[in-house]
């Protein structure tokens, strides 16, 4: 059982160190951020970042739940402006605490 969790894992890490130029926050990050970066969802614009570089559409019908893949699929970008207040808060919260 261990050796089959740990090829699950490693199937699901296959693209994780692979790095590309994020648009919304401006820098360098590595597909697993993508990956993981909606919590349960991946980030909303994992298919337009990745598509050049891996098969994004294959992985993510392999690796979401149908209804994970749903609730991907309904997800709308936010504005820029929106994604970087958003992220000012967060930092003013993790600053307090």
């Amino acid at each position: 059982m261990v050796t089959h969790q740990h090829e699950v894992n490693t199937e699901l890490e296959r693209y994780d160190s692979l790095e590309i130029r994020c648009p919304r926050l401006g820098g360098e990050v590595t597909f697993k951020y993508c990956r993981v970066e909606g919590g349960e969802l991946p980030c909303m614009r994992i298919v337009a970042c990745w598509q050049c570089c891996i098969p994004i559409e294959a992985y993510l019908r392999e690796k979401l739940s149908p209804d994970r893949l749903e609730r991907f699929a309904g997800l709308r970008p936010k504005e820029r402006i929106a994604t970087l207040v958003e992220l000012i808060e967060a930092a003013k919260k993790e600053i307090r605490e």
